[in-house]
């Protein structure tokens, strides 16, 4: 028997509450996606996916990008004043709450806050306005295309319960405001989307995109692909490498399984670099792996997209690009890239939903994650430094 995270939290509950499943219940909650590597993986106080174990300070400051939030704060509000006092009761939670951090890509978990299923249509055309606000046009067609391929899975598979379209649930963190801490998270079966505010800083990680199948050639979405552009833009870098550069990108040259180690209860990953260092690139390999990375960064608003690149930039040389699988044009590979600010998977997962589960791993089903390591995930860091600023200052009545 093995322990994993309950699906099911009361805002009230101290603690996380477990259930016990067996070997059947395991496989029934897509096993290789939730791997929580202890029985209450929440219960450690959050410090975020670091190196060794000890977060690198001084990595992130409070400060002014001259990119605006006011769109995202009044679509925030907006959806909010739309749903019932019994909706908002469960969709808004503290800034600071553990909430944020009980995000699950599994499709059997029990999600908080109002789902897309049981909002009004004028709630979901405020719900999707919120979305287009924070995301990019990509960004937001990319999100939309998989609840849509969730829908599609539904359709395939005959179940209506545990996959659809408007399975999906918004939740709000603290206020919408101009001047404190707040934000919003989206959680379904393969999309998961954090999304902190401060002022007019962003941070949109943890992100989680995925599906399967990555396309549907008939019914209502026939012609959605997605994954494309990560996959190709990731199987590029790698094709452009020399073969020594290719021998110290490659973990392993065999892809048997999954290998995305920073999904869903994995706050505290502890992950050493590996693979191949951006100071041992050229100038075009270097830009070829930014290329890669503004696929995952652009999913935001062009603006804060831009700053989240700058950011990213200052950091290349020490950026590593590791890899797993093969670099042949057909194949199914994995890759990552790793710096002191951001943290990019991209794998080619084995199936679940179609064809044979835990079979090889196919192109068909792909998972995706980004994450700010060093402690500002959920924008973490910049909450921590804001609440040391407002203690500092004794006419700020807001304290922890």
């Amino acid at each position: 028997m093995l322990f994993v995270p309950s699906l099911r939290r009361s805002r009230a509950a101290a603690g996380l509450v477990l259930v016990v499943l067996g070997v059947a219940g395991i496989a029934a909650l897509e096993s290789a996606e939730l791997a929580p590597q202890q029985a209450d993986p929440l219960a450690e106080p959050f410090r975020g996916v670091t190196t060794s174990g000890t977060v690198q300070p001084g990595l992130y400051a409070i400060r002014r990008t001259g990119v605006s939030t006011g769109p995202v704060r009044a679509a925030a509000e907006e959806f909010l004043a739309a749903l019932t006092p019994e909706q908002r009761a469960k969709t808004a939670y503290p800034v600071d709450d553990l909430e944020w951090r009980k995000w699950n890509n599994v499709h059997r978990y029990a999600r908080q806050g109002v789902s897309f299923r049981e909002m009004s249509e004028t709630q979901r055309e405020r719900a999707f306005a919120l979305m287009h606000a924070g995301l990019s046009a990509k960004g937001l067609a990319r999100s939309r295309n998989i609840m849509r391929l969730n829908g599609h899975l539904a359709v395939v598979l005959s179940n209506f319960t545990e996959y659809g379209e408007d399975l999906y649930n918004l939740t709000v963190m603290g206020t919408p405001s101009a001047t404190e801490p707040w934000g919003w998270q989206l959680d379904g079966h393969h999309l998961i989307i954090n999304y902190f505010v401060l002022g007019d800083q962003v941070v949109m990680t943890p992100a989680f995109m995925g599906s399967e199948p990555i396309s549907a050639t008939e019914g209502r979405y026939a012609g959605i692909s997605l994954f494309q552009d990560e996959q190709n833009k990731g199987l590029a870098v790698m094709r452009s490498l020399t073969p020594e550069q290719r021998r110290a990108a490659t973990l392993d040259s065999a892809k048997v399984r999954n290998n995305s180690l920073a999904q869903a209860f994995r706050d505290n990953l502890v992950l050493d670099y590996a693979g191949l260092k951006g100071s041992a690139m050229t100038p075009a390999q270097k830009d070829a792996l930014l290329a890669v990375t503004a696929e995952y960064v652009g999913n935001m608003a062009d603006g804060h997209a831009r700053v989240r690149m700058d950011e990213v930039r200052a950091h290349i040389d020490n950026t590593y690009f590791a890899w797993i699988g093969t670099a042949d044009p057909a194949g199914v590979f994995y890759y990552r890239i790793h710096s002191p600010v951001i943290l990019i998977e991209f794998d080619h997962q084995t199936p679940v939903a179609l064809g044979q589960r835990g079979g090889a791993p196919t192109r068909q089903h792909v998972h995706t994650v980004v994450r700010t390591p060093n402690g500002n995930d959920y924008g973490k860091d910049l909450l921590r430094l804001h609440y040391e600023g407002t203690r500092r200052d004794p006419s700020h009545g807001h304290q922890r």
